[in-house]
């Protein structure tokens, strides 16, 4: 058996667990990072595209923000259609300035697997049966195989930040964790296409035949959604099927200037709220999609895992500066009061933009009815902004 010892091992090199890796190795803190994927796959996943003023801060507190800054698409605010109605949310007014960043999750992720190799900090890719040992213990290990050889990792801690099928959240004792969830009945079909963006800000449409969002990862790369039925199947839709939906959701005057094009990519994703609690067991702490899946509608799911990120790395750095380890158990308490909020958010937008099979008349009117309250009202537009810019990290003290 072949053995490594570090401080904190990483399950997972998505970008929660490269970004936290960065952060831990720009103050010293020696990391290594264990993956199953190979880079190419890990670099090419399609995932979010808003990045929170916070996770813009953090990643230029990481060192890796000079790309985004460059390229990435300063956004001061997103439009809502309610049929032919179009409002607009100006976040920047509303909230004091704030903002959000259009930057894809590969482009993060390309950017940090940069920074990484740059650094020399070890990442193992392709590593297979990972499965952390002694999390209750002083001696927590992690033990994997990799090209035909098995491997010991010694460590501190452990951070699992492998996803929400990822091998770190289920090696903890099922009967320890409390597990709350809501499956929606519907699914997001999302394409992306080299065509230009139908509107410069985002474009959350709410219409009689389903939700739709009119998204960019740059100004000559689009990404649209649908709401679908959770029982659709991709090979049913065809680009041209796709587009003439779109335009029927979406007002007429966008509609007629949208453009149309080959779909460089076609998935359908399925939409659940999902949190575990607690977020922590022992030294293995929960990060990101490991611990809690929120809807796409709200922005939330990169962001939520970059603020557990942020919460993890400087309890870690009080830890290994200043002995501080009593502020260990308090990182699920922490992110959990965060998590929540977003969650909220998540489910609370899902519920007013998308139509629901199952909601009887009077229920379908009240959903209408508040969604058009807030978009009227300035303090709706403002819960609306100060939510989706991002609630603030809370500090570690």
């Amino acid at each position: 058996m072949k053995t490594l010892k570090t401080q904190v091992a990483i399950i997972g090199a998505g970008p929660s667990g490269l970004l936290l890796g960065q952060l831990l190795h720009n103050a010293g803190i020696a990391t290594v990072i264990v993956e199953r994927q190979t880079p190419a796959y890990v670099q090419e996943r399609i995932r979010a595209g808003v990045l929170e003023q916070g996770m813009v801060d953090l990643l230029r507190q990481a060192g890796v923000g000079q790309r985004m800054d460059t390229e990435g698409l300063v956004h001061a605010g997103f439009q809502v259609a309610l049929g032919e109605r179009q409002v607009h949310i100006d976040l920047h007014a509303l909230t004091g300035g704030k903002t959000v960043m259009i930057y894809g999750q590969t482009e993060v992720t390309r950017d940090l697997m940069a920074a990484r190799q740059v650094a020399g900090a070890l990442t193992l890719y392709e590593a297979s049966n990972v499965v952390p040992h002694g999390m209750k213990s002083a001696e927590p290990f992690v033990t994997f195989e990799k090209d035909g050889e098995t491997w010991r990792l010694d460590c501190d801690y452990i951070a699992g930040c492998d996803g929400f099928h990822g091998v770190a959240r289920q090696s903890i004792p099922a009967d320890t964790l409390k597990v709350f969830e809501r499956v929606y009945p519907f699914g997001w079909l999302g394409i992306l296409a080299d065509t230009p963006p139908v509107h410069d800000e985002l474009v959350y449409a709410r219409h009689a035949r389903g939700f739709a969002l009119c998204s960019m990862r740059s100004t000559t790369r689009t990404r649209y959604y649908l709401q679908v039925p959770s029982n659709e199947k991709v090979e049913d839709w065809s680009d041209q099927r796709f587009w003439e939906e779109l335009k029927l959701r979406l007002p007429s005057a966008l509609a007629d200037t949208l453009v149309s094009g080959p779909s460089i990519e076609k998935s359908i994703a399925p939409l659940r709220s999902f949190v575990v609690e607690p977020m922590q067991y022992g030294r293995m702490f929960l990060v990101g999609d490991a611990a809690h899946i929120v809807p796409p509608t709200g922005a939330k799911g990169l962001n939520l895992a970059a603020s557990d990120v942020s919460t993890l790395f400087n309890i870690l750095l009080k830890v290994y500066r200043d002995g501080r380890t009593e502020l260990l158990e308090k990182y699920s308490e922490i992110c959990l009061r965060r998590v929540w909020k977003a969650e909220r958010f998540s489910w609370w937008m899902t519920s007013m933009l998308h139509t629901f099979d199952d909601n009887d008349a009077f229920s379908q009117r009240i959903s209408e009815s508040e969604l058009e309250y807030f978009v009227d009202s300035e303090a709706g537009r403002k819960t609306i902004a100060e939510n989706y810019v991002g609630l603030p990290y809370e500090a570690i003290e």
